[in-house]
């Protein structure tokens, strides 16, 4: 049987080839009724999959579905297929021994299962005082000719359904939903945004880091990948003896990133998305599948002058402040790389000032506040200790959490203010990768990002900055003082619009929301000059070779870690063991990951959106409902880590850097 439709959920469908089908069973709940009641009916059967298709058969193809044929027959639209789930084996099944698999789960194939199909009838509108169900196959052939099969039922005592005699009045069924809003183009640019930081997630990250230095499979963008390797090897060269793999790891990760960030990397939507979509926000202006959604992002997206790509509505209003810049669609390295070993080159005459073209039409998806949670996790620092014990230089036993590492020697010759150092046991065989990569993590030193400089970036970017030792009294030019506070104040704003969404009794108002989200969004505009475009790309790339080299195995064996935490990244039990060890924090490093991931993503749909120029109520309402995962584990995290509640509906907004919370932490956990 090809093409057999299977009902995921309201929204998302499978088509399966299956072979036989045997052993039908029919339920009915309740089989006895009052008008008006709704009728749960349960089609269960068993079969081999055979195949899964996600895309539909075309109209030339032959497909089967299964259906309930009644006698007498019932009004049109009383009943509906709700969604079919399958079972792993035959025979009968019970809570205990069944197990649900998934339908797009290769493992689902060429295997016994059980397909349960449940349906629901309303009987509002059936006034017989009983009636027959019978299961059907309705099968249309390449032509469109129909043939039916009726499938016959194990107990035929069970394919009635009877009017109570001893209830004859009508009773209805209410009940109360959450606010549905109609669908606003925007949405597409979350899940886009979404889809951006999951290509660029540490998972993704180590996938492909797998694929090139081990050759495992897994990742779909090989050949862009290969291309952007053989293009920047050639480039990124140290002066520095024996780094070669340490160099391969700066090539690998920079070219992950390159072709991973930018927003046309991502392709069309898929099913994936539709489920994405209907999983965050409940929309009342019918169903979307994914051919509506490229569709609304190619209208979301505008022309502009100069460039024949659509760009974000928002950058199409910087273009226009820029109207007298040309585009400048070849950089300057792209350039040189025109000229061949003869000296000459085929280049067309282009602007040698303007805009940049894929800076204009493909901007990156990453924020730097990433960066920021990250260092204050004290990964950076963890790292940083590593390579100073790899020198052979000791460590201070006693914790120092924004030390600079620097030793002090007194008239004797001997260090001043060190203890037991945490790290003696620390040895690192020359026979495996990790300590020739550490090698030249060390030599490439002064090529990477000081703490200073990206704490002068973290400032103008969002007003924070870390403290310590190492950091000292910055005087910064630009400070985006007001962001803290105004975007505590959204999250706190949108945690008060959940409750309201929550309360079926009302309609949640997006408003407040709007309000502060343009507020926002004008803020992260005002800092996104000067190193905005180089540095956070710059950053990321680092901080994800060190989170590379915490993930290797080799640091078990001098790092205590806690085998039974799960943490989701394999380098994070490292932190958590370098916190413990030099008593930096007590909190946990998932909560500082959780802030830099969720906020990352929290920040890139509020800069991006373009909520300067919206009205609409309904598109801060789904910015809401799209995010409420996101914005509950931030605030979570917040708290877990600064002590602070973001949720509090009395009292002033929080506007205090979160350093300070940390620090304040810090001294309360010396205390005790």
């Amino acid at each position: 049987m090809e093409n057999f439709l299977f009902k995921v959920n309201d929204h998302v469908s499978r088509w399966l080839n299956l072979r036989q089908i045997s052993n039908v069973s029919l339920s009915i709940i309740p089989n006895e009724v009052d008008q008006g009641d709704t009728v749960i009916l349960n089609i269960s059967f068993e079969t081999t999959i055979e195949y899964v298709y996600i895309d539909p058969p075309n109209a030339s193809s032959s497909r089967s579905s299964l259906y309930l044929d009644f006698f007498p027959d019932i009004p049109a639209g009383v009943l509906r297929h709700v969604y079919d789930e399958v079972y792993r084996g035959g025979g009968e099944l019970n809570e205990g021994t069944k197990i649900k698999l998934d339908i797009n789960d290769p493992d689902s194939l060429d295997k016994a299962v059980t397909v349960i199909s449940h349906w629901q009838l309303s009987t509002t509108d059936c006034n017989n005082s009983g009636y027959a169900v019978q299961p059907i196959i309705n099968f249309i052939d390449a032509d469109d000719n129909k043939t039916v099969t009726f499938l016959e039922v194990n107990d035929q005592n069970r394919i009635y359904i009877r009017r109570s005699a001893l209830n004859a009045t009508t009773s209805i069924n209410a009940n109360l939903q959450p606010s549905a809003t109609p669908f606003t183009r925007d949405l597409t640019l979350w899940l886009l945004i979404l889809k951006g930081t999951e290509a660029i997630s540490f998972d993704n990250y180590m996938k492909h880091m797998d694929f090139i230095f081990c050759g495992t499979d897994g990742i779909q963008n090989k050949q862009e990948l290969g291309k952007m390797i053989y293009n920047l090897k050639g480039r990124r060269l140290l002066p520095f003896t024996d780094t070669d793999a340490y160099r391969s790891l700066k090539v690998a990760t920079e070219a992950f990133l390159m072709v991973n960030c930018g927003v046309s990397n991502y392709g069309s939507f898929s099913t994936r998305d539709v489920e994405e979509l209907y999983n965050r926000v409940t929309l009342k202006n019918g169903d979307v599948d994914r051919s509506d959604l490229d569709k609304f992002w190619g209208q979301y997206l505008v022309h502009t002058n100069g460039t024949d790509e659509k760009v974000l509505p928002y950058l199409a209003i910087i273009r226009r402040k820029l109207g007298d810049q040309g585009i400048k669609n070849i950089t300057m390295d792209q350039a040189l790389d025109l000229f061949d070993e003869d000296g000459n080159r085929d280049m067309k005459k282009t602007n040698c000032v303007g805009i940049i073209s894929d800076k204009l039409s493909n901007p990156c998806f990453l924020e730097l506040i990433w960066s920021y949670w990250h260092e204050e996790s004290m990964m950076v620092q963890g790292i940083s200790a590593i390579c100073r014990r790899f020198q052979n230089l000791r460590g201070n036993g006693n914790g120092n959490r924004n030390g600079n590492g620097k030793m002090s020697v007194n008239g004797n010759g001997k260090m001043n203010g060190y203890g037991f150092d945490p790290l003696a046991n620390l040895e690192i065989d020359p026979l495996r990768p990790l300590n020739n990569v550490i090698w030249g993590y060390i030599q490439d030193e002064q090529h990477r990002l000081s703490v200073r400089r990206r704490t002068l970036e973290y400032d103008h970017h969002y007003g924070i900055s870390l403290h310590g030792k190492a950091v000292g009294t910055l005087p910064t030019a630009d400070s985006r003082s007001k962001f803290i506070e105004a975007f505590h104040h959204l999250l706190n704003t949108t945690l008060r619009f959940y409750k309201q969404l929550d309360d079926t009794t009302v309609v949640a108002d997006g408003f407040p929301i709007l309000n502060a989200l343009k507020e926002v969004h004008l803020i992260l505009s005002e800092g996104a000059h000067n190193q905005f475009g180089d540095l956070p790309s710059t950053a990321r790339i680092e901080m994800l070779m060190q989170q590379w080299l915490l993930a290797r195995p080799e640091f078990r064996e001098f790092l205590p870690t806690r085998i039974m935490v799960a943490y989701p990244e394999a380098w994070m039990d490292r932190v958590a063991s370098m916190n413990s060890l030099q008593n930096w924090t007590k909190t946990s490093v998932l909560h500082f990951r959780d802030l830099g991931v969720f906020g990352e993503q929290l920040l890139l749909s509020v800069r991006f959106g373009n909520w300067a120029s919206v009205s609409d109520r309904n598109q801060a309402a789904n910015w809401a409902k799209f995010w409420r995962e996101q914005i509950q584990g931030y605030v979570h995290a917040y708290r877990a880590v600064t002590g602070i509640d973001l949720s509090l509906e009395v009292g002033k907004i929080d506007g205090q850097q979160p350093s300070v919370h940390l620090l304040r932490r810090l001294k309360e956990q010396t205390i005790r």
